[in-house]
């Protein structure tokens, strides 16, 4: 079979091949250096590559795998980590010049399972300065470019990881997501991106243990990719005090599932955001797939009045504790967004801190309450079409104008407040060609339901198997 054609196979069909010795892992391994070498240089998402670390790599698991030696879920398969997470000598920027020659000593405790797990890393993802924004460029690599349309952003944060997924560079990716940077990159790029429940993936080191806003999780191109990186992603570890004790072996299940008289929520703007009307015509299109799959699907949405608030409130607070040291050495060097944020969290006072959480405990107990009614709510993933990559954010959405950088996800960043799963799932296209996701978030909790329902849409849709144009 041809490089492209390797390179665009499931996760779970290449596991296979390299599980049977189909294919050895240093074949698999040296397909997407040149998908990488060929294709990169158009999108820049691949940063601080790796292609002889990666060829050691493949070699050491063949021989393991030609001694009989078990292999892991994601044993043999080539990936890219965000460069907002640390690699044990694998240079590690965080999108600042700050940190432009960094290489951290030790692994964090994703990157400790993605090797256990058995894959090949070959590099690292782009991101925004600090993950900073929903527009993945910095002043050490320079910004990623949607491989749909060159001139368009990808999103972000974890806009490397999701262009490297579209164009077949590795099978999966892994990114965060504190207001959207799992599911906005992955609407924009027509690929899976998935948000889990709060500790679901725990996240070790954490300047706050105890931090609940942000979470780690995978982006494939096909939900069942996504939950083979969950099997190895997911489940408990004695450094976070928040994780999930169930193992990630129950993302191993077969995703099939019969929604007949599933109740599911529809709504096309979560109470009166505003939402692009290209976006809204490409959800409409899906509306009647839900019903064919026998969901019981009836307009509605929780109450999330406060939500926004508090989750700017709350993410400032968390800006400034992680970088206010940085803004007094180093402001000539952080974005202009950066300061603002991290000054905004600077000027809180406990009583508005408080304020926030309180509101964020209750529209935690309204938003349990809706899911009691329904089983899961499908809504918009983001709230515009990719937009110029030459506009850092967007200021105005159908002529209703925006107060920060990040208001533009409201639409995601309600439900990082209230830690419930949610996924981005491909849905079409607009008139002019642009990739648009749909949004499923389920009962807290309740993350296999999510790709289960994710699963029977992607199949039912084909929407996800559109390549890009590269």
């Amino acid at each position: 079979m041809s490089d492209a054609d390797l390179c665009f196979r499931d996760a779970t069909e290449l596991a296979r091949l390299v599980r049977t010795r189909a294919i050895s892992v240093a074949e698999l391994v040296e397909a997407h250096l040149a998908r990488i070498d060929r294709v990169n240089p158009a999108v820049n998402a691949v940063v601080s590559c790796v292609p002889e670390q990666a060829r050691a790599q493949a070699r050491r698991a063949d021989a393991a795998l030609a001694r009989g030696e078990a292999a892991g879920a994601l044993f043999g398969l080539p990936t890219a980590v965000k460069d907002l997470i640390p690699t044990a000598g694998l240079r590690t920027t965080f999108g600042s010049t700050i940190y432009r020659d960094h290489v951290p000593a030790e692994d964090a405790l994703l990157v400790e399972r993605l090797k256990a797990a058995g894959a090949i890393i070959v590099g690292k993802t782009n991101t925004p300065e600090f993950g900073a924004g929903s527009q993945t460029f910095n002043e050490v690599f320079g910004a990623t470019r949607n491989p749909y349309e060159l001139s368009k952003t990808c999103g972000g944060s974890s806009g490397g990881g999701a262009v490297a997924v579209a164009c077949g560079m590795v099978p999966f990716a892994d990114g965060s997501d504190l207001g959207a940077s799992l599911r906005n990159p992955a609407s924009f790029c027509n690929v899976v991106g998935f948000r889990p429940s709060v500790g679901r993936v725990p996240i070790w080191p954490v300047a706050n243990a105890w931090a609940s806003l942000s979470v780690l999780g995978p982006m494939a191109r096909t939900v069942a990719d996504v939950a083979l990186a969950m099997s190895a992603l997911a489940g408990p570890d004695p450094r976070s005090p928040i994780a999930v004790a169930e193992p990630g072996t129950a993302f191993a299940r077969p995703l099939a599932r019969d929604f007949g008289g599933v109740r599911v929520a529809w709504s096309t703007d979560l109470g009166g955001l505003p939402v692009d009307a290209r976006v809204t015509r490409v959800l409409e299109t899906r509306r009647g797939v839900f019903a064919d799959l026998g969901c019981e699907l009836a307009p509605a949405e929780p109450d999330l009045s406060g939500a926004i608030d508090a989750f700017h409130v709350l993410r400032a607070h968390q800006f400034a504790s992680r970088y206010a040291p940085l803004l007094e050495r180093h402001r000539g060097e952080l974005k202009a967004t950066v300061v603002w944020n991290i000054e905004q969290g600077l000027r809180l006072r406990g009583a508005d801190i408080a304020r926030a959480e309180a509101q964020r405990t209750e529209v935690f107990h309204r938003v349990r309450r809706f899911f009691e009614r329904h089983a899961f709510l499908v809504c918009p993933v983001v709230q515009v079409p990719p937009f110029p990559i030459e506009i850092e954010y967007p200021t105005e959405i159908n002529g209703v104008r925006l107060g920060s950088y990040i208001e533009w996800l409201a639409s995601c960043s309600a439900f990082s407040l209230v830690g419930h799963p949610a996924i981005s799932v491909p849905c079409g296209f607009t008139d002019d060609g642009l990739p648009v996701g749909i949004q499923i978030v389920g009962r807290f909790g309740d993350d296999f339901g999510v790709l289960q329902l994710a699963h029977a849409f992607e199949q039912a849709t084909g929407a996800g198997r559109r390549r890009p144009p590269l």
